[in-house]
């Protein structure tokens, strides 16, 4: 049987992706409707008539990002909200088709094929970013940001990682975590270049708002995240360390030292990785897929889709599969299958709500993560 021309197979992948994407489109706007899209467009609407941007009133749908990044999403707020809605949503696909093919195009000594590595990577973490699109959220967004500084890294370009870096964070402020890697990788030149794309990002609002009006408004975002931050730790759909204890032990100091001392020691051994890394090709991946696969842990607003920033890491782990001895590859296909299959529809009201009051999907992404660290120790990444 003759072979697929590579032309004719990319057009027939294409094909498959735009139908896959008018299809999930379709559902969304008959179930979900990008209700966190409107939280954006919102903020931009607010943000070019110099409104203020956090608002109690606002309840469960308040404005929780960086003041920088309501101007930046300005353009969402153009037009009708359909077209708006449609663009999003096309930006969102668009993301997801970067995300995963620079995971495996960045992937180090890579053991199995492209296609069959994003056609597994898809299937096993469709729930998350196909929920991240029908919710109009901008996870997808961050990722991109932190592959796309991971390619400049490896491709010896600092200031590029470093203001790639910058700028995910006003998209979502935790990609802070990053810096640690960003200075071993990157060096002062990277550091310099994160520095000064942070500081013209908090300085941004100041065009429209003033500088008074700057502070004001930073000075209202933290308030807002502190403050709207405890009253979701219960919610079935947090993942989150700080959510496990307090779902195991109760809301309290107690629960909060506990989620604390977790969140250290899980992100310091995710920091060794860095020590092992002259001992290997290209070890920017491995540490940059794990501090990606932390975030959903460490944020104390993680919800269980979030989990889909541990693409890459999943990427590798399963790539990585038969290299490992029997008791990690059980460990990473039971957290695989766990983060990727907790699905409301197939276990049903009552064993999904149990499940995710035991915080399953927190476990299974605290040994996802364990799992790569493992890779960077046996020098398999």
């Amino acid at each position: 049987m003759a072979a697929v021309p590579p032309r004719l197979r990319a057009f027939g992948w294409a094909l498959l992706c735009i139908a896959l994407a008018v299809t999930i489109y379709r559902v969304t706007r008959i179930r979900r409707d990008l209700v966190d899209f409107e939280v954006y467009r919102t903020a931009a609407a607010r943000a070019a008539s110099a409104e203020p941007l956090y608002r109690p009133e606002d309840g469960r749908y308040q404005f929780k990002y960086l003041p920088a990044f309501a101007l930046l999403v300005a353009p969402a707020a153009w037009g009708t909200p359909e077209v708006a809605k449609a663009i999003w949503f096309a930006l969102g696909c668009g993301f997801v088709m970067f995300l995963f093919t620079r995971s495996v195009d960045l992937l180090p000594g890579r053991r199995q094929s492209e296609a069959r590595l994003i056609a597994v990577t898809a299937v096993v973490t469709a729930r998350l970013w196909i929920k991240e699109l029908v919710e109009g959220q901008t996870n997808l967004w961050l990722a991109g940001l932190v592959m796309g500084a991971l390619g400049a890294a490896d491709r010896r370009r600092p200031v590029a990682a470093g203001c790639l870096i910058g700028a995910a964070v006003f998209v979502k402020p935790y990609a802070i975590i990053f810096l640690p890697w960003l200075a071993v990788a990157t060096g002062l030149s990277g550091l310099l270049a994160f520095a000064v794309t942070a500081s013209i990002g908090l300085a941004l609002p100041a065009v429209v708002y003033g500088w008074h009006g700057d502070v004001a408004l930073h000075l209202g975002w933290w308030r807002t995240v502190t403050e709207t931050t405890g009253p979701t730790l219960l919610l079935a759909e947090n993942v989150s360390i700080a959510s496990m204890w307090a779902k195991w032990i109760g809301v309290g100091p107690l629960a909060a030292g506990l989620a604390m001392l977790t969140s250290v020691g899980i992100f310091a051994a995710v920091l060794s990785m860095l020590v092992r890394r002259r001992h290997v090709h290209r070890p920017s991946y491995l540490e940059v897929a794990a501090l990606l696969a932390l975030i959903p842990l460490l944020s104390p607003q993680g919800w269980d889709y979030v989990v889909l920033l541990g693409i890459p890491a999943t990427m590798a782990l399963i790539d990585r599969s038969p290299e490992v001895d029997l008791i990690w590859r059980l460990a990473a296909t039971v957290a695989i299958v766990v983060t990727g299959f907790m699905l409301f529809d197939v276990l049903g009201r009552v064993t999904y709500v149990r499940a995710m009051s035991i915080s399953v999907v927190t476990l299974a992404a605290l040994t996802l993560t364990a799992c790569v660290v493992h890779l960077r120790w046996r020098r398999l990444a």
